[in-house]
């Protein structure tokens, strides 16, 4: 059975697309089967990919719109071996408007996601930049959510609207969510950002990873050819992050099954 972990932050730029193409890459290179799916109507996570959303005959799009769609004609295989996604397309955000005409609406991922549970060992679910209906979906299917924060002030005040939504969907559709905070595009320079980060760990304590992700121009150009940082430029110094960051993960998914 698949551990669901959904990347979320209604702020965009958080390198919250890098951050779950990058995860889902290390994840399978360990030999873990993956699957990313994007939930995001900008379809960047799929562009990222290597994909070009225009050229899919079928997305996740179809899969929402309660289309009787085989979720096997929607998966896509990605240039790294054991690493599937689940693509996306703008009609995303006409799909979105139309959730709150439908009762339940906040369960219909939890059932197509239940079709591939056995299939893989996890799913990562990439959030579009809001706390809309598509994250509300996300959060309620996933089992844990992981929140990507940059050391800047504006990004670091708006998590207090992002622990509001957690609080709601623990409430209201999933009881038994957990999450996490890592720290994003960090540059160890800049005064502002170390105190940041200092103030996040007083703030949240053993809710922030230990794991910190640098700012790193490598991890642009790996979105922009369609490709993880961990085969664009594997020995790079976000590599070694990213898959530290993705050991951490393992390690606190176990951890929480382990008090289950």
């Amino acid at each position: 059975m698949s551990r669901i972990i959904a990347l979320s932050n209604q702020k965009g730029g958080v390198a919250k697309t890098t951050s779950c193409i990058s995860i889902g890459a290390c994840l399978a290179e360990t030999g873990q089967r993956t699957l990313i799916v994007d939930l995001d109507p900008q379809a960047h996570l799929t562009i990222a990919s290597g994909l070009n959303p225009d050229d899919l005959p079928v997305t996740i799009v179809d899969l929402l719109a309660m289309a009787d769609e085989p979720v096997d004609q929607v998966i896509q295989p990605t240039s790294v071996p054991s690493l599937d996604i689940l693509p996306a397309d703008l009609r995303l955000a006409e799909t979105e408007m139309s959730f709150y005409n439908h009762p339940d609406y906040e369960e219909k991922l939890v059932d197509i996601l239940g079709q591939l549970r056995s299939r893989y060992s996890y799913i990562l679910l990439d959030c579009p930049p809001s706390l809309g209906g598509m994250a509300i979906l996300a959060l309620t299917a996933a089992e844990y959510a992981l929140i990507p924060v940059p050391c800047e002030y504006f990004a670091s005040r708006g998590l207090i609207r992002m622990m509001d939504i957690v609080e709601a969907v623990r409430k209201r559709t999933n009881p038994g969510l957990a999450y996490g905070l890592f720290v994003s595009l960090y540059d160890a320079r800049n005064r502002v950002s170390r105190q940041i980060l200092e103030q996040l760990r007083d703030h949240f304590g053993e809710h922030l990873f230990d794991t910190v992700i640098n700012i790193d121009t490598r991890l642009r150009e790996s979105t922009m050819v369609g490709e993880p940082i961990t085969t664009y430029a594997p020995q790079t110094r976000s590599s070694q992050q990213y898959r530290a960051l993705a050991q951490e993960l393992v390690s606190r998914l176990e951890k929480k099954n382990s008090y289950e």
